[in-house]
């Protein structure tokens, strides 16, 4: 298990567990009902509350596929891929809050789901990996599809367990189901032999969870609030660096409220857009904008709110925020230090400390007065002014696709949940897309997982049409490139009726790697054309993206004008029936800009060519 599992304290109940089963007397196993194990592990989790799950079948799962039936509580959807199945209960579990659930046979169904694994485990998504596995005898006799599923995600899991008895398999699916999401979120694989699948036992409910030694840490110690509290009170210059445990935490209005106690900006990781509303004038964008960079690289108070100082963020680590005094709060107490040594460290949940850390706050602003903060804002707004997000005008003719972005948000319905894959259109969402609601903003965040998008937006679609009255649109914005690695789960998004609709960025390259390649290796584009013209001069699509959505059941379109582009969008919005996906013609030397060049100081970050305007001379830097 991950830093937050390591005290011993036995858990006596389930906290997760629906009310009426928390107070049913405790059972015994000779009162309950005799079934199979795969027959318990569906009733499970039917107990536990799952309403979808995902999945793909195989043999040596199949004994639970046999067990879900039109009497199944639990609607099951099934994918196309295993990796798609993991990213689309990621999906599901951000943009509902709830833990995301997948089913998948042994051997290669297994390990098509480590990256899904290893993605929410870098992003903390709360996901019970559920694992076909051979009977137990064969269990190390390299038997067809065996994979030791336990021993090869045990680096990139929360927790994980090898099911040999069904007896077991309730109490372990309770354990896993709490692990997944309490403390700090995150994946959880059970890995259920064949055995224990066919075997029988007798099911009781609610189960006795055996927990030694994980016990996290939810609220913090007053010590630290207090010290806390001081160094706002001693802070004139100070940044809310907000990362994704506060959206995981809920802890929005408690951020958007110690910002205005504050007077603080924030500025977000890419995980916490959306955490507070863009229209709130404290709020800076994400890390990256030439404001929100140069906030936190100038402040005299980073308080960092469920953040962990990620390397994409802090480019080199020690001239991030040189001249800053450092609060962090996160679940996780192995965070705190890891990067970035904090003068006051606060383990806890991220809302429990923020509702408890705001009132200490306002305590000392009554006797010592607030900070007059108004020349930060006045620097603030000056960067601001100066250097909004632009980009250049297409030289040959096509689309700009940060053009496109702004339009798409700008005719989006306010409820809108937003989706990406993987590249240059993911940094372009993250800074021109509005965004106004938590839990609207779905992307691969630590991993950065190409392929991630289609699926995450299925299981976003497949969350929104259960929690959420009149169903939120979804939208994905997705590049040629990273769309086509998981573009089959197009049929999962027709035949379950999931009507995404999808913006494609058709630029025919790779372009981020592109973008890394004209600016640091020499214009030498090794590797990255999609689409190649020079060898295949007779082939003008391959493939053909609206030919393969029609092929889907799902609508296509094409735009190679704004014009075009328009009246696309607009009529998509329209479309609710089926998946929509729109191929938008756009500029392949298009760029990211601002940008800090891996390992750099984020004092020379680049706003547009040729023009750094954080970097300080070098006497002043010294004198700081």
């Amino acid at each position: 298990m991950r830093g937050n599992m390591v005290l011993p304290t036995p858990l006596q109940a389930f906290s997760g567990m629906p009310k009426a089963a928390a107070t049913t007397e405790k059972q015994t196993i000779v009162d309950g009902e005799k079934m199979t194990g795969a027959e318990a592990l569906v009733r499970s989790l039917e107990d536990l509350g799952v309403k979808d799950v995902f999945g793909v079948p195989g043999g040596a799962i199949l004994p639970v596929y046999d067990a879900i039936n039109n009497e199944t509580s639990f609607r099951f959807v099934l994918m196309r891929h295993e990796q798609a199945a993991g990213h689309a209960a990621e999906g599901y579990a951000v943009s509902t809050g709830q833990v995301g659930v997948c089913i998948v046979t042994s051997g290669p169904g297994a390990t098509n789901m480590i990256t899904p694994i290893a993605d929410a485990n870098m992003d903390s998504v709360p996901m019970v990996v559920i694992t076909g596995q051979v009977g137990v005898n064969a269990i190390g006799t390299d038997a067809f599809q065996e994979a030791d599923i336990v021993g090869a995600t045990y680096p990139v899991v929360k927790h994980s367990y090898l099911v040999t008895r069904a007896q077991d398999i309730p109490r372990v699916l309770a354990e896993a189901h709490y692990v997944a999401r309490s403390g700090r979120p995150g994946p959880v694989v059970v890995d259920v032999t064949k055995t224990a699948q066919t075997g029988d036992m007798y099911y009781s409910w609610p189960q006795r969870m055996i927990l030694p030694g994980y016990n996290p840490t939810t609220k913090a110690h007053g010590r630290v609030l207090s010290d806390a509290a001081k160094l706002f009170e001693q802070s004139y210059r100070p940044v809310l660096y907000v990362g994704g445990g506060a959206a995981r935490s809920d802890a929005g209005k408690l951020v958007q409220e110690l910002a205005e106690v504050t007077n603080a900006p924030i500025v977000t990781t890419l995980p916490a857009r959306g955490v507070v509303p863009d229209s709130d004038p404290k709020v800076l964008g994400m890390h990256g904008t030439i404001a929100a960079t140069g906030a936190v690289q100038r402040c005299d108070l980073l308080v960092a709110i469920g953040a962990r100082f990620d390397d994409r963020v802090t480019g080199k680590l020690d001239a991030f925020a040189p001249g800053a005094r450092v609060i962090h709060i996160d679940i996780d107490p192995a965070e705190i230090g890891k990067n970035r040594q904090p003068d006051v460290p606060i383990v806890g949940d991220v809302a429990t400390v923020l509702k408890d850390l705001i009132p200490e706050i306002k305590r000392e602003q009554a006797v010592h007065g607030k900070p007059d903060t108004s020349h930060w804002w006045e620097i603030i707004n000056d960067w601001r002014e100066k250097y909004p997000i632009k980009w250049d005008e297409p030289t040959d003719g096509s689309i700009a696709p940060q053009w496109v972005i702004k339009q798409l948000s700008d005719l989006a319905d306010p409820d809108t949940i937003w989706v990406t894959g993987v590249g240059q259109h993911q940094m372009w969402a993250t800074q021109l897309i509005d965004f106004e609601k938590p839990h609207s903003w779905l992307s691969s965040g630590g991993l950065g997982t190409m392929g991630y998008g289609l699926p995450a937006a299925i299981g976003a679609r497949v969350g929104s049409e259960r929690f959420h009255e009149g169903e939120k649109p979804v939208w994905l914005i997705d590049g040629d490139g990273s769309f086509q690695m998981t573009s089959e789960e197009l049929a999962t998004a027709f035949h379950d009726h999931t009507p995404v609709k999808i913006a494609l960025l058709n630029n025919s390259v790779y372009g981020m790697v592109r973008q890394w390649q004209t600016l640091f290796y020499g214009e030498h584009y090794s590797a990255t054309n999609l689409m190649d013209g020079e060898n295949t001069p007779e082939i003008v699509d391959v493939p053909d993206f609206v030919k393969l959505a029609e092929a889907y059941g799902c609508v296509g379109m094409r735009a190679f004008t704004e014009e075009e582009a328009i009246e696309a969008i607009k009529k998509a919005n329209e479309i609710n029936d089926r998946p929509v996906l729109i191929d938008f013609r756009v500029w392949k030397d298009a760029m990211v800009w601002p940008m800090v060049a891996a390992g750099d100081a984020n004092d020379n970050v680049t706003y547009m060519p040729g023009i750094k305007p954080l970097q300080r001379p070098k006497a002043a830097a010294d004198n700081e």
